[in-house]
């Protein structure tokens, strides 16, 4: 009987330990799942929409933003008046209601396009507050119902961008257009990988001693010689500006100035002249008779070569038939070799005979 009796109590202490277990796993989940307070009481206030917009049972009540409690019900209130075809029941905290006056207004209001609606009562000022049972004036729902059509015109629109994105960006992976083959296209990347590198070569060289450009900037002695020519330069710049030599006169010698204006001037006259037609030169230039003169010529020139080309006159035979040239060559030759023998024995070609009759 004494372990029948032990064997009872220990079951009744483990059943005892389960429920108290589950009474506090229940506490629990409603303080984590709840919005509503163990010892927070609320009271019951109406509103009236035209359209519930799918707001829901539990859905969050705010004051201004701040959470002051929850919708209980949403059902058809039975009236026909415009605005007045939904009736909400709204259970705010008693400990707000108090900072909710009787003229605040209440409206469906959304964190975001696609987030969870929620009922936000906007703050009145009047000297009264609200309550037990009292009716909260409710703004008009299609705004709201307006600007969420809106934000899914904008949703719409902006899932077309994307496709049309996505569109461009398939192209590009299959290496089309030239975003496309720079980044598919290996021969474009070398190349941009050899531009780079005689980039990097260059830099190379303007850090180093070598070459021109890296003598330029690192070696002293160039750059005391660049800096001495220039200043030089600025030297002869400001002889120039003092109207010292030739080029300094050119500059600022009023008469050398005025002496090139004339002689250019005299230079358009003689131009104006000669398109004129006066002097020979104008004469030569805008004469027809003269032109005509030297066309006929000229035409007289060419014919004449015609016939030389031709073989015609002497000179035609000298420049084409090649047997006078030949016989032309030997008679040259052989008035040379006489002339040479005269030269050499003179007394051979001279003789004087003296005769008596």
């Amino acid at each position: 009987m004494a372990l029948q009796t032990k064997k009872k109590w220990a079951q009744l202490r483990v059943g005892l330990l389960a429920i108290i277990a589950l009474v506090l796993l229940s506490f629990l989940i409603f303080l984590l799942t709840s919005s509503r307070g163990l010892f927070t009481t609320r009271t019951q206030v109406f509103t009236f929409l035209d359209d519930s917009a799918a707001i829901a049972d539990g859905s969050p009540v705010r004051l201004n933003g701040i959470n002051v409690g929850r919708v209980s019900k949403v059902a058809l209130s039975g009236s026909d008046q415009p605005n007045r075809i939904v009736r909400v029941t709204l259970e705010i905290e008693n400990g707000f209601l108090p900072s909710i006056p009787t003229d605040s207004q209440a409206a469906i209001a959304a964190e975001n396009l696609l987030g969870t609606k929620y009922i936000n009562i906007k703050k009145g000022k009047a000297a009264n507050a609200i309550m037990a049972g009292a009716e909260l004036k409710s703004l008009d729902t299609r705004e709201f119902d307006d600007v969420v059509q809106q934000g899914y015109t904008a949703l719409n629109s902006l899932d077309g961008i994307f496709k049309k994105l996505d569109g461009v960006l398939n192209q590009i992976q299959v290496g089309k257009g030239t975003i496309g083959k720079l980044l598919v296209d290996e021969t474009l990347y070398n190349k941009l990988v050899g531009i780079t590198t005689d980039t990097n070569k260059i830099v190379s060289s303007l850090n180093s001693n070598d070459g021109t450009l890296g003598k330029l900037i690192h070696d002293d002695a160039l750059y005391t010689d660049l800096r001495g020519t220039l200043a030089r330069v600025n030297s002869l710049a400001d002889t120039i500006q003092k109207g010292e030599g030739t080029a300094g006169k050119l500059l600022n010698d009023p008469a050398l100035y005025n002496d090139t204006r004339a002689t250019i001037g005299d230079f358009r006259q003689l131009l104006a002249g000669l398109n004129k037609g006066e002097g020979d030169a104008g004469k030569f230039l805008k004469s027809d008779e003269i032109h005509s003169e030297l066309k006929s010529t000229m035409g007289r020139l060419d014919t004449l070569l015609d016939k030389i080309n031709s073989g015609q006159g002497t000179l035609g035979q000298l420049v084409v038939n090649p047997s006078l040239y030949q016989s032309l060559d030997a008679t040259t030759r052989e008035t040379n070799a006489l002339l040479k023998d005269f030269r050499a024995n003179p007394k051979k070609f001279l003789s004087i005979k003296l005769g008596l009759f």
